[in-house]
């Protein structure tokens, strides 16, 4: 992990409970985010971290009343989506029959489960990654290795399509394949809790604040 000092670092307030819990782990890594609570307050970062626990709708309402929803859609600085913040990333989500920003095209779904699987899916699971024509891994996912165990609690999810394939770079399983890291452009988005995923989740945090801006 680098130990550098990170330069602006934007964290959105959007009424998650992991908001302290991803602020500690970018701590480990030698990050020190600015928590932004509405659209004045985000300036012009070199990144952007929009973390979310809970339903989609009233994430987004409150992204809304900050104004954070038009800024974040203007804004050009690298984002990266955590658990609900990566899905509200995509057009719209089946949770509260809500939209949300639009950076990534697709709609969040409800997982459906099966036999012997709970909704909400939480615990362990493990990453397959997608790897370009070279075998090698997305950046967003250097040194992370195949099959690592990741740490997830969703009930939505976006499913892997026709319509959102382009933009998996990480999938894993629930009864249905669903993205487990996503990116496109500047987006990029993780389903599962990198603060909770152990050397896994840091080490994808520290990427992410590896990227070009």
């Amino acid at each position: 992990m680098s130990d550098s000092t990170r330069n602006d670092l934007a964290l959105i307030d959007a009424g998650g409970a992991n908001l302290g819990s991803v602020r500690y782990a970018l701590g480990r890594i030698g990050a020190q985010p600015r928590l932004v609570r509405d659209a004045d307050e985000l300036g012009v970062p070199e990144r952007i971290i929009l973390p979310g626990v809970g339903a989609a709708a009233p994430s987004m309402a409150l992204l809304r009343a900050r104004g954070l929803d038009a800024a974040l859609r203007a804004s050009t600085a690298p984002l990266l989506g955590v658990c609900v913040g990566m899905q509200l990333l995509f057009e719209s989500s089946e949770e509260g029959d809500v939209d949300c920003l639009g950076l990534l095209k697709g709609r969040v779904r409800k997982l459906s489960g099966g036999p012997g699987l709970r909704v909400p899916h939480m615990g362990w699971n493990r990453l397959r990654k997608r790897l370009d024509a070279n075998g090698d891994s997305p950046p967003l996912l250097d040194g992370i290795d195949e099959g690592a165990h990741a740490y997830f609690v969703h009930s939505y999810a976006v499913l892997v399509d026709d319509e959102t394939d382009a933009c998996v770079l990480a999938e894993s399983d629930h009864g249905q394949r669903f993205a487990a890291v996503v990116g496109s452009g500047k987006r990029y988005g993780a389903q599962f809790h990198p603060e909770r995923s152990s050397a896994a989740g840091l080490q994808l945090l520290d990427n992410f604040l590896k990227l070009p801006a």
